[in-house]
Formats: C-alpha cells, sequence, structure tokens
C-alpha cells in the first residue's frame, strides 16, 4: 500500500518512513506524488485535530491515501505545556530545535518534579472518506542537560530511563517512542 507523507519535518519524514516500512507500507513524499503542500496551517487546539488537518490537505491535494502526525511534548510542571505549540514554543516558528530546548530548560529553573512525555497522534485519510487515527505517547522527564547526537526536537532533554532518546539508536527509539507506537 502507499502513502503520501503530509510533513515538511525531514526528520520526522525519515523516521515515519523507516517505523512504516517494517508494516510494508510504501511512503512516498508529496513532491514524489506530484503535489505541494507548501504550510498547512494548523489551527486545531488538539494533536488530534491539526494531525486530520494535514492528512485532509495531503490527501486532497494528491487522491492518495495520506498519513499524518501532530506530536510534541507535554511537560506536568508546565500544565503541559508546549503541547500543540512545540514547535514553535519559543513564539518563533522560524527558531531552532536548540533555541526551544534552551527556553524550556529556562522555565523548568529549579523545578525537581521534570515528568513529560511525547505525544503523536497519527491520522491517516482515505480517498473513499475513511479515517484512521491513533494515539502513542512516550513517558520519561526532562533533563537538566542535553545528551546525545541522535534524533530530533526535544530528545536530547527527554529521558527515558537513563538515556535521552536522543542517546538511542532510530531503531531502539522506533520501538519505544510515541510515534511508533501510533503507527504500529
Amino acid at each position: 500500500m502507499q502513502f503520501v507523507m503530509a510533513t515538511n519535518n525531514l526528520k520526522k519524514r525519515d523516521e515515519m518512513e523507516r517505523i512504516l516500512k517494517e508494516l510494508g507500507i510504501e511512503v512516498l513524499t508529496a513532491k514524489q506524488a506530484g503535489a505541494d503542500l507548501g504550510d498547512v496551517e494548523e489551527t486545531g487546539t488538539t494533536f488530534e485535530e491539526n494531525a486530520y488537518i494535514k492528512a485532509e490537505a495531503a490527501m486532497k491535494a494528491t487522491g492518495l491515501a495520506a498519513v499524518s502526525d501532530d506530536s510534541g511534548l507535554e511537560v506536568d510542571a508546565l500544565g503541559g505545556e508546549p503541547g500543540v505549540h512545540s514547535a514553535r514554543y519559543t513564539g518563533r516558528h522560524e527558531d531552532s530545535d536548540a533555541d526551544r530546548r534552551a527556553f524550556l530548560m529556562k522555565k523548568l529553573e529549579g523545578v525537581e518534579h521534570r515528568s513529560a512525555r511525547f505525544v503523536s497522534a497519527i491520522c491517516c485519510a482515505f480517498p473513499n472518506g475513511d479515517v484512521l487515527r491513533a494515539r502513542g505517547t512516550c513517558e520519561g522527564e526532562i533533563a537538566t542537560r542535553e545528551a546525545g547526537e541522535n534524533g530530533f526536537g526535544y530528545d536530547p532533554i527527554f529521558m527515558v530511563g537513563d538515556k535521552s532518546t536522543a542517546e538511542l539508536l532510530p531503531e531502539e527509539k522506533d520501538k519505544i517512542s510515541h510515534r511508533g507506537q501510533a503507527l504500529r
């Protein structure tokens, strides 16, 4: 089966492609499917709403089944922030992952209990109108310093056990990650 991927995040695309390949699903980028999605405006207030918005846009643009992910980090001590605003937590979407991590770490200065979770909402939209939705979570905590070279986003500060998700090999991360759980 073929799916067009509704993302412009190349690292997220690589991760989704790696996981879906194991499930026998061929993944196409929008460009490979002959479409330019541009930036789909994520106007939802939940991960699930945003995933649906993106999958529906990709499916309509290409006529193919589409898969999308909206994901982010929820930190308990911050009332669930950054949540759906994880990619633009500093208020500027153009800021780097390092900028967003530094902003979060500053907000957590002096906070002892740093429990958090990564959340992924996956949506598959099909040309016949069918929609599949799934949600995955990965529980952990926010570290006090960065560690690891793998992954992206908040991975260098998100601890699962005694390692950050940036210290895990891609295949190790896929087995426990929020996105891996939701996609499977």
